[in-house]
């Protein structure tokens, strides 16, 4: 599992909702192994005194912010980082204008479906 928010200012980020979004999937699905149709992205566009970036960052500053449970890697999220940005560059995001952190948190602190999520079966592997 993980939910993904993505920050930034609304006139550069609102065009490319749809390609960013295929560009977060396809670094999840290909690092992270997630299926196919777990897709959960929340954009969040914001006007330029909402967003409040460094001087030496562009109108395409991009915040990208992974919450998921714990279990990966740290070469598979490695993996993940270097493949996101590679794919959000193709989408006109500079590195040097994209910030990514990762926050991983057991599954017994996640609700899913109604239950605690330590007791979900999964059909998909954590541990990669």
């Amino acid at each position: 599992m993980a939910q993904i928010k993505i920050y930034g200012h609304k006139s550069a980020l609102a065009p490319r909702i749809s390609s960013l979004s295929d560009a977060i999937h396809a670094a999840a699905v290909s690092a992270l192994q997630l299926p196919m149709e777990k897709r959960f992205h929340r954009f969040i566009t914001l006007s330029p005194d909402e967003f409040i970036t460094p001087e030496d960052r562009s109108i395409d500053y991009t915040i990208v912010e992974v919450s998921m449970f714990e279990g990966r890697s740290t070469e598979t999220k490695k993996d993940f980082i270097r493949e996101l940005i590679s794919n959000v560059a193709a989408v006109g995001v500079t590195p040097h204008d994209l910030e990514i952190t990762i926050t991983e948190t057991p599954r017994a602190n996640w609700g899913i479906r109604g239950v605690p999520a330590d007791e979900l079966t999964l059909n998909y592997a954590v541990d990669v």
